[in-house]
């Protein structure tokens, strides 16, 4: 009796120790690295799991994830500035290496996929290293005068071109290899225009339309469609934050205003947007204006609106409100306006407040 014990005890001992076996290894040896610490964010569908790993010695980590089922992992570092992602096979081992500078350039290898994408960033290794640093010199404001940033931003728009020219040449080519559809994502989603997507997608092999990103990439062109410009508006019911519901019916025969903020987003500021003078100069049976916040607290936000003398139609994130609009009109930065029509067309979409301005006076001033 007491051997049959101690053989089951030892079996569920060996299970155990297969279960916490590590399917996938990603193994990091950066140079120049300055901040030790890397998260790794393993994803799969609408899942994801985040490690924290601090390098046992300078730009060496090494993160082991039990879990299997995972598509990609994003490796972070930098204070979480720079990032490159590597897609996953199980049971294979990752290495990343390469100057922390320089994350379009590092060599991810291990499995098919990641293979073929480091050998096709090794050919256009020269492209890969100006872009990076003409993105760079534009984010950081390193130029004295406006000239000179109209010329970096000038080479910066060349380059981008080349790479995608680049791209497009290796996924004709390769339409059987998952990489052309990770270049694909990486260089054609466009939100305004998803032509050049959905024609690059019908060139790739059926062999690989199982691979997941397709499925993105198609729900992407898809959300991008909803809200293309002369598409109807996406109909929707909420509560402002005065408890009211409004939806796009509440707004019938007039032009509406849907404009997505965010209280810490400077470019958001209703003055900034032309949204006060646009507000103040047309009547609220000709436009309308629904602002849509990125702001969980409703007290604050009517405190705040109380010292307004424009009595704004607001909704805020209570209930994940503002997020379900963001995610129904695709919205992927801040600010987002999109004028709609008195048949609840689109008819523009922008960031500017100086575009609005003079589009609504090309509609109504000659009214």
């Amino acid at each position: 009796m007491i051997k049959k014990l101690i053989c089951f005890i030892g079996i569920l001992l060996l299970l155990s120790s297969c279960g916490d076996s590590n399917t996938y290894q990603i193994e990091g040896k950066l140079t120049n690295l300055e901040d030790q610490t890397v998260f790794a964010v393993f994803e799969r569908d609408d899942y994801k799991v985040v490690d924290t790993v601090v390098c046992d010695k300078p730009g060496h980590f090494e993160i082991k994830q039990p879990k299997d089922g995972f598509n990609c992992v994003t490796i972070f570092f930098e204070n979480k500035t720079r990032w490159i992602t590597a897609y996953l096979q199980s049971e294979s081992k990752i290495t990343i290496t390469g100057d922390a500078n320089y994350p379009l350039l590092l060599e991810v290898k291990g499995g098919r996929i990641n293979n073929k994408l480091s050998a096709m960033r090794k050919g256009i290794t020269p492209l890969l290293k100006e872009f990076t640093d003409l993105n760079r010199m534009l984010n950081e404001k390193k130029y004295s005068n406006a000239i000179e940033e109209a010329d970096i931003a000038s080479r910066f728009a060349n380059v981008n071109l080349q790479l995608s020219e680049y791209a497009m040449s290796y996924i004709k080519e390769n339409p059987d290899e998952e990489a052309s559809i990770v270049l694909i994502q990486l260089f054609f989603t466009d939100a305004e225009d998803t032509r050049k997507m959905d024609e690059l997608l019908a060139l790739l092999d059926p062999k690989i339309k199982s691979f997941y990103l397709i499925h993105e990439l198609e729900q992407y062109s898809a959300r991008a469609k909803r809200t293309a410009l002369g598409a109807e508006a996406p109909g929707f019911t909420v509560k402002n934050i005065y408890g009211n519901s409004v939806s796009l019916d509440s707004f019938p025969q007039k032009y509406v205003l849907l404009t997505f903020t965010a209280p810490w987003c400077d470019m958001c500021q209703t003055e900034d947007l032309y949204l006060d003078k646009v507000a103040t100069k047309y009547p609220k049976d000709k436009l309308d204006i629904l602002l849509i916040s990125l702001d969980d607290n409703q007290k604050n936000v009517r405190d705040v609106l109380k010292k307004d003398s424009i009595q704004w139609n607001l909704v805020t994130d209570s209930a994940g409100q503002a997020t379900m609009l963001i995610d129904l009109y695709n919205v992927n930065a801040l600010p987002r306006c999109f004028l709609i029509d008195e048949n609840g067309k689109i008819l523009l979409k922008t960031d500017n407040g100086g575009e609005i301005k003079q589009t609504l006076e090309n509609l109504m001033d000659d009214e």
